[in-house]
């Protein structure tokens, strides 16, 4: 066993007492130098991971028995913050900004909890130690005066403002975009300070807001040299040796179906009905374990992104380019490596038979979702004609995706359908339109059968008991649930439960209810957020969004690590025949455990900055129509107002100083501005024209007023 588990275990059991440095060491019966040296590291190690505390009386014990929770700060932009525990199993914990103690949005640390008074209520605890900080940069707005200087944080979360000395300015003047090295952290009553390390550019300049974003989450632009150096290794072509012991489906038809715009293409599909009846669907993957072995420096790098991220205006790619759109990418017309998934699927949607194995493929045809779609929706006689070889393929493969998804709704999986907005770009980088992104059939075909794939193989490997890593999607918690209720009260709705468990299909039930109501969006918003954000982890803990007990991520190895470590396992057993060795197993346990948590992190982060880029052209496309009138839908009501998404999905906020005709009251308990006199209601969900009034492009705010109707 681990000694790091070893000492987990017995710090857990209930006769444990905490014990100090030299006890553990005669506990465990360390009498070697080295061996104490080592011992002593690893305690160390754990303490600053926050697996172990050392109390101030110099003994070891775990959090748990203290009163303690691990994890890591979530800050609100008005000051009070909450704890993400690092056990899933342990809820969020309420800190107020009082109880921060210098602790800053993201930094892990250890919470002492406060005694519930009321158990009902949110678990309250205050900051007693900080074990890592994350924010070492921060990008803001220089403000300087003739002695010193302030950097305001872009991100509103951080909290407060960096007093910069003069001799630290390094040629930043007022109004610049800078980049600041955190120099001392914040105390009680003493502002945090840095030093500019970069000057990005004039705030408002172009290109300087996308900069701004890829810094602030410290995006990794460019790739070390020696990565570089690593990946120009790889030869582009296959040699016959790496094609032996694959199984060769080069004549087996099949294609990819992409955006248009897609260049790390790392999925192909293929089709077949067999004698009996079955569809023998086949995922075919790019073999990107094949060119990023474990340990390389390819891999380290790979580790490091955990995945790609995709900014309005630019790609960051978890791999070089020479691999992402070159010999990894499932180009039309190449041979290339895969792991292949066949799954023989009855008229029931059920897997009967199923096969995972290292492939050589070469895809006939790149096609995209619009042109897929006009084939089967629209009938395209051109496009027919043109790919008339596969037509009959695509019809079957609609079939497949509706036997797929009605199984798929019939167990209870939620079907969220939020169609998203794409803003477009011209060359310079400003925006041009807010267009959405429609969900075609041929978009639910891939879905449907990547989710299908996904499925088959997290419980192929679930039951040959090899430490894997899992996509998982915890059941959200009861106290969420019950806010939740509190809110679909209002419109009549209601999520059932039974005892203190709720199944999928009870949010599945409201989503359908409120299919084309004008609060739709509205509503099936506040519901994923009630829910627990998916994350990956090493246990199967299974899917509740998809109503699913076991899923991982196979599908997308270019651009996923969770992927590329999964392929690297499927493909280790497969070599062994599905023995491996005492020693391989628990390595590979120990490592599991890694890979989920940088995973889950760094995909958080990917998620906050593609979301802020989108937000950021969004506004400033709209500054084009300040004074214009435009009709909207209340997607939020608060005491200070009613926030108006327009029919191109920008958001704004009619203040409720500016709703002059009356004094409006927030009526809570309906989500309601109820106006004092006139008794006229704005509610969610509720259609209104607003006039565009004010955007500032820098606060990302669009203002707006409500129009009166002739």
């Amino acid at each position: 066993m681990d000694k790091r588990q070893m000492i987990l275990d017995f710090m857990a059991t209930k006769a444990y007492r905490p014990l100090t440095l030299e006890e553990l060491i005669a506990h465990f019966e360390i009498k070697e130098v080295e061996e104490i040296k080592e011992f002593t590291q690893l305690l160390r190690d754990m303490e600053e991971k926050g697996q172990v505390i050392l109390t101030r009386k110099n003994r070891y014990g775990l959090p748990q028995q203290m009163n303690l929770v691990v994890g890591r700060v979530q800050r609100h932009a008005k000051g009070f913050a909450f704890l993400i525990p690092d056990d899933p199993t342990v809820r969020d914990v309420y800190i107020k900004s009082d109880d921060l103690n210098g602790a800053m949005h993201n930094d892990r640390v250890v919470v002492r909890l406060h005694k519930p008074l009321d158990i009902k209520k949110k678990q309250e605890g205050e900051v007693i130690r900080i074990l890592v900080r994350a924010n070492q940069t921060v990008v803001g707005t220089f403000e300087g005066s003739r002695n010193f200087g302030f950097v305001i944080p872009d991100d509103s979360r951080i909290g407060q403002d960096f007093f910069i000395s003069k001799e630290d300015f390094n040629g930043a003047k007022t109004g610049e975009k800078v980049v600041i090295q955190v120099t001392r952290w914040p105390e009680k009553r003493r502002s945090p300070e840095g030093k500019v390390i970069e000057v990005l550019g004039k705030k408002g300049d172009p290109g300087v807001d996308v900069v701004s974003i890829v810094r602030k989450y410290q995006l990794p632009e460019d790739f070390p040299r020696e990565v570089l150096a690593a990946a120009e290794k790889i030869p582009l072509t296959i040699s016959p040796e790496e094609i032996k012991g694959r199984r060769d489906l080069r004549s087996l038809p099949m294609v990819t179906i992409d955006g248009e715009d897609a260049k790390d293409l790392d999925d192909a599909v293929s089709l077949e009905i067999l004698d009996n009846g079955l569809y023998r669907l086949g995922v075919h993957i790019a073999d990107v374990g094949h060119y990023v072995p474990e340990g390389s420096i390819l891999d380290q790098e790979a580790f490091k992104r955990a995945t790609s991220v995709y900014l309005v205006d630019r790609v960051i790619p978890m791999l070089p380019q020479r691999l992402s759109n070159g010999i990894c990418s499932l180009n039309a017309g190449e041979d290339r490596l895969a792991l292949t998934c066949f799954m023989d699927i009855n008229s029931k949607g059920i897997v009967e038979n199923h096969e995972i194995c290292e492939s050589i493929i070469h895809v006939n045809e790149r096609m995209t979702y619009k042109n897929v779609t006009k084939i089967l929706v629209e009938e395209d006689k051109e496009l027919i004609e043109r790919y008339r070889d596969y037509v009959e393929m695509f019809k079957y493969m609609s079939d497949l995706c509706f036997i797929l998804k009605n199984k798929r709704l019939q167990r209870g999986a939620i079907d969220f359908d939020f169609p998203e907005s794409k803003v477009i770009l011209d060359e310079q980088g400003k925006p041009v339109e807010i267009a959405w992104r429609e969900r075609t059939l041929a978009d639910q075909i891939i879905e449907e059968f990547m989710i299908c794939a996904n499925e088959t193989v997290a419980e192929h490997f679930y039951w040959l008991d090899i430490p894997f890593l899992y996509r998982v999607h915890e059941e959200p918690d009861l106290e969420d649930v019950e806010e939740l209720n509190n809110f679909l009260s209002i419109f009549g709705l209601y999520i059932k439960g039974i005892g203190d468990q709720v199944h999928p299909k009870a949010y599945q039930t409201v989503v359908e209810k409120v299919l084309g109501r004008p609060e739709e969006r509205a509503i099936t918003t506040v519901m994923l957020r009630s829910m627990k954000h998916a994350r990956y982890a090493p246990e199967a803990l299974g899917h509740f969004g998809l109503a699913s007990k076991y899923y991982s991520h196979f599908t997308s190895p270019i651009r996923r690590y969770p992927d590329l470590v999964i392929h690297r396992i499927i493909k280790e057993v497969l070599k062994k025949g599905g023995k491996l060795n005492s020693e391989r197993l628990e390595k590979l346990r120990l490592k599991m455990a890694e890979y989920a948590e940088q995973s889950s992190l760094q995909e958080r982060i990917a998620e906050d900055a593609e979301r802020e880029s989108v937000d950021l052209k969004k506004v400033e496309y709209m500054k084009q129509f300040e004074g214009q009138v435009f009709d909207g839908v209340i997607s939020s009501v608060t005491s200070f107002g009613l926030f108006v998404e327009l029919e191109n999905s920008a958001e704004g906020l009619v203040h409720v100083s500016t709703m002059t005709d009356d004094f409006y009251h927030f009526v809570e308990k309906n989500l309601t501005l109820l106006g004092e006199h006139t008794k006229k209601a704005y509610q969610l969900g509720q259609r209104v024209k607003v006039l565009i009034t004010r955007v500032n492009i820098e606060d990302r705010q669009i203002d707006m007023e409500l129009v009166e109707e002739d």
